[in-house]
């Protein structure tokens, strides 16, 4: 398939789940793709995936790395034509149990992260490009134990529509994914253990109005459709969800 034969894509967090099922569906169809992620091993092996991928050990949370990320981005590329960034940590807390460790932590790598490395990577995107955030079904209202991770990924809507605006000139559309309950190796959940990720996934099939957890792939479609697709859509958040942020209501059997 050819469909984004000569496109080149950078995709932050993009080693294992939502990322990497998009950083596949861009090499399948012939684009370049460049992922980064934090983990060595899982590093290694998206790099041996495909030769159109290349994958480099990025951490968003240092900005010396985002500084490094940029210049290996203009090596490979030059210019590029999408960013997907994607990172991020969630730490599940009841607010009375956070610490500034743990708050730090998640605002470093979802808020400080996200901003920088596209303020860093927009130069080099070329106009007309275009980029997407990974917000969640978690970024409005209230959620116990997810009030950090809630706020970071509000934030992550607000550098949405700013981007967006600064970028207009440009013509480089800035939009945002908005995932529930998704499968994946971690379920986007730092350091669950297998049976509390197993009750993690039950509890997405239960209150999910669909029935169910989404698939990566569902999730890398809905980013593949902003980023080449919505030629006129910018500043939006696309809910990729199973309905569970509409909060609609099956019918009772």
């Amino acid at each position: 398939m050819e469909r984004y034969s000569g496109k080149k894509a950078v995709i932050l967090g993009g080693t294992h789940g939502i990322g990497l099922a998009t950083a596949k569906m861009l090499a399948e169809n012939n684009a370049k793709v460049l992922v980064t992620g934090r983990n060595a091993k899982t590093v290694e092996e998206a790099g041996k995936l495909d030769e159109h991928i290349v994958a480099i050990k990025s951490d968003a949370a240092v900005l010396g790395d985002i500084d490094a990320l940029a210049e290996a981005v203009k090596g490979q590329f030059g210019q590029f034509d999408f960013l997907h960034v994607n990172m991020g940590i969630a730490e599940l807390e009841p607010f009375d149990q956070v610490t500034e460790a743990s708050f730090d932590r998640q605002f470093a790598v979802n808020a400080k992260g996200a901003f920088f490395s596209v303020q860093r990577l927009a130069p080099l995107i070329a106009d007309g490009g275009a980029i997407v955030f990974t917000s969640s079904v978690a970024d409005q209202g209230g959620t116990p134990g997810m009030i950090v991770y809630s706020a970071t990924k509000a934030a992550v809507i607000s550098f949405t529509s700013g981007f967006a605006a600064e970028l207009l000139p440009r013509r480089i559309r800035v939009n945002a994914v908005s995932p529930g309950f998704v499968k994946t190796p971690t379920h986007g959940v730092a350091g669950l253990s297998e049976e509390a990720r197993a009750g993690f996934e039950a509890l997405g099939d239960q209150i999910t109005p669909m029935g169910r957890n989404g698939t990566v792939e569902e999730i890398a479609r809905a980013v593949l459709f902003l980023a080449f697709d919505a030629t006129y859509t910018t500043a939006a958040k696309l809910a990729v969800d199973g309905g569970l942020g509409q909060r609609i209501t099956p019918p009772q059997t």
